[in-house]
């Protein structure tokens, strides 16, 4: 994969993830410390985070940094959520919600 692509995907996904959150680009910014037009330039591929800049972002999108990169979770938030309140079920309501999951998911 080009360095380009990465960028692009880069971009493509904090959009995706932040519109999912339900908050603009300028009160992202802002929220994490940064000027109000910086998530935006991420966004727009006209600059790149830092390390720390990254870390921040994930923090306030509440996703690990690793979730940021899977791709195919279109969201990850939402995920964790469904893990937690599986993990709390007893055996026999796993077994059903797995059942459920085998039937439903598409084909």
């Amino acid at each position: 994969m080009e360095l380009e692509d990465i960028d692009k995907r880069f971009a493509k996904r904090l959009a995706h993830l932040r519109k999912i959150k339900g908050v603009s680009a300028r009160e992202m910014s802002l929220a994490i410390g940064q000027n109000n037009a910086y998530i935006n330039s991420i966004e727009n591929g006209k600059n790149f985070p830092t390390m720390t800049g990254f870390f921040y972002i994930c923090e306030y999108l509440g996703i690990e940094p690793r979730e940021f990169f899977d791709f195919d979770n279109r969201n990850p938030q939402e995920t964790n959520e469904l893990i937690a309140g599986f993990r709390r079920l007893n055996l026999k309501q796993q077994e059903l919600v797995l059942a459920l999951i085998k039937e439903i998911k598409p084909r």
